[in-house]
């Protein structure tokens, strides 16, 4: 070896993807099976000790209703760290936080705080590649112009993140919730490996929509390869064409646009078409009325794969039904 060189380290190998599933069980029991990174429950309850579980805002359409679980080939570790919640192993990291609006003067600010609370947690970590991202909050589509709660939610979550994502923004979900308290939620999945972002063709990324959206555009990939490429983490996906909502009051028609562009972003990238029994996904429903036909629509399109029903509202207002979800490779 010549003097003063070292010998070049072989590149570690990708990490592979943490399993996404759906079950009928206790969140004890999940959390007790070895390499639970995070469980999460739906609906009202009481927040869990744990801090790897999170209780979601949205209500599920099914009962009972399952528990969502990440799981990961590692020993796994935990904490809270000034009300953050986190967990960690294997090279994979979950981190949540639940802010009360009214404690940051509205959406705007609790996005703010939360994302720069969250930012500051992450960069200080190893597992500081942030892949997806889920936000939840109430009464999505309240107020009119620049004040709907959603386009605010936008404009805090960009002052928040800062410079944090100028690499490039993570797949990510915003779905308002009926909650009688105007609570945020924001939860994601980070790694120490970085993914390959994924747009739709048929669709202008969220980034560059036009200003009619709001002063501040959604920030966020419509999906994320996972680092070894094994998964798809998708973003919420509905009926957009463009930039411009397809099919007002149309549901069935909503629906089959909403498949065309997830089939557009499995061809984005590079995976076969189709989803299967290991790809599971949520629905979001805007009235609850409509789970049934949802339901009944996605079982015969989709049938075998897992698919949660929640009740959410999609955040623009003229949409009724938002799907997000993981496609493994």
């Amino acid at each position: 070896m010549i003097e003063g060189c070292e010998k070049p380290r072989p590149n570690p190998l990708p990490r592979r993807a943490p399993q996404v599933s759906y079950r009928a069980a206790e969140a004890e029991a999940a959390l007790a099976e070895s390499g639970t990174l995070a469980v999460f429950r739906f609906g009202r309850g009481t927040p869990h000790a744990d801090p790897r579980c999170l209780q979601v805002a949205l209500e599920s359409v099914d009962a009972p209703t399952p528990v969502e679980i990440w799981q990961v080939d590692a020993p796994v570790t935990c904490g809270v760290d000034d009300g953050l919640r986190w967990s960690a192993g294997g090279g994979w990291l979950f981190a949540a936080i639940e802010l009360d609006e009214r404690d940051h003067g509205g959406p705007q600010g609790a996005a703010a705080h939360a994302y720069e609370r969250l930012g500051a947690f992450v960069r200080e970590r190893t597992e500081h590649h942030v892949l997806r991202l889920w936000n939840y909050l109430a009464d999505i589509n309240q107020g009119e112009g620049d004040t709907e709660r959603y386009k605010q939610f936008c404009v805090g979550r960009a002052i928040g993140m800062g410079d944090f994502f100028a690499e490039g923004y993570p797949a990510a979900t915003a779905i308002g919730h009926h909650g009688a308290s105007p609570l945020l939620q924001v939860y994601l999945l980070a790694c120490d490996q970085g993914g390959a972002r994924v747009e739709n063709p048929r669709q202008v990324s969220a980034w560059r929509y036009p200003r009619q959206y709001g002063s501040t555009p959604p920030s966020f990939a419509r999906a994320m390869s996972l680092p070894a490429l094994d998964a798809l983490a998708i973003s919420g996906t509905a009926a957009v064409v463009g930039h411009a909502s397809a099919h007002r009051d149309d549901l069935d028609a909503q629906l089959e646009e909403t498949l065309v562009n997830l089939e557009a972003l499995l061809a984005s990238a590079d995976m076969r078409a189709g989803f299967d029994t290991r790809s599971p996904l949520k629905a979001y429903v805007r009235h609850g009325a409509d789970a049934g036909r949802v339901r009944d629509f996605l079982q015969q399109r989709l049938p075998g794969v897992p698919v949660l029903l929640l009740h959410g509202d999609i955040c623009r207002h003229e949409l009724l039904v938002e799907i997000d979800g993981w496609r493994y490779a």
